[in-house]
């Protein structure tokens, strides 16, 4: 019962993820209804993986505060969105710290990408003002492998 309730939190963490990348594509927002969704369904991917409060869970709600801290303090510098800080807090409250790790790799890696591809296609269409980088694309693609790597790697 246990795995295939993972399974199909899993799969919903995946569809969040996919609407919080099409919603950032195209309004630059990510709906907070959304991430709190994310968030208060991390109790029940603990409890299908068989998560113990301690050290388990009461370590990915520490990495998870940590995460989000480091977070706001890029969006105190204008260097982030709010929606974006709230997607990788959340999504850190499903991820044991290495694989978050990875992920956060992973998303920054991608959030460069992205970012040089927008400044090009601003230059190219010779656009004014500030370029709002859609990071939520990072975000979720990083999130999205990060929580498919548990299902893809455990053959071996």
């Amino acid at each position: 019962m246990h795995t295939a309730f993972a399974i199909i939190l899993g799969a919903g963490c995946g569809l969040a993820l996919l609407v919080a990348a099409c919603t950032d594509l195209r309004s630059r927002t990510i709906p907070n209804g959304l991430t709190a969704g994310l968030a208060l369904a991390a109790p029940l991917w603990w409890w299908a993986n068989g998560l113990a409060l301690w050290p388990d869970i009461a370590g990915q709600i520490l990495f998870a505060v940590l995460v989000f801290a480091l977070f706001t303090g890029a969006f105190a510098l204008r260097a982030m969105g709010g929606g974006d800080v709230k997607l990788i807090g959340a999504l850190a409250l499903w991820l044991p710290w290495e694989p978050a790790i990875r992920m956060l790799f992973l998303m920054s890696v991608l959030g460069g990408v992205l970012t040089v591809a927008m400044v090009i296609h601003a230059r190219v269409r010779k656009s004014s003002g500030a370029i709002e980088v859609p990071y939520g694309l990072a975000i979720s693609c990083a999130g999205l492998w990060a929580i498919g790597e548990r299902y893809l790697y455990h053959f071996g």
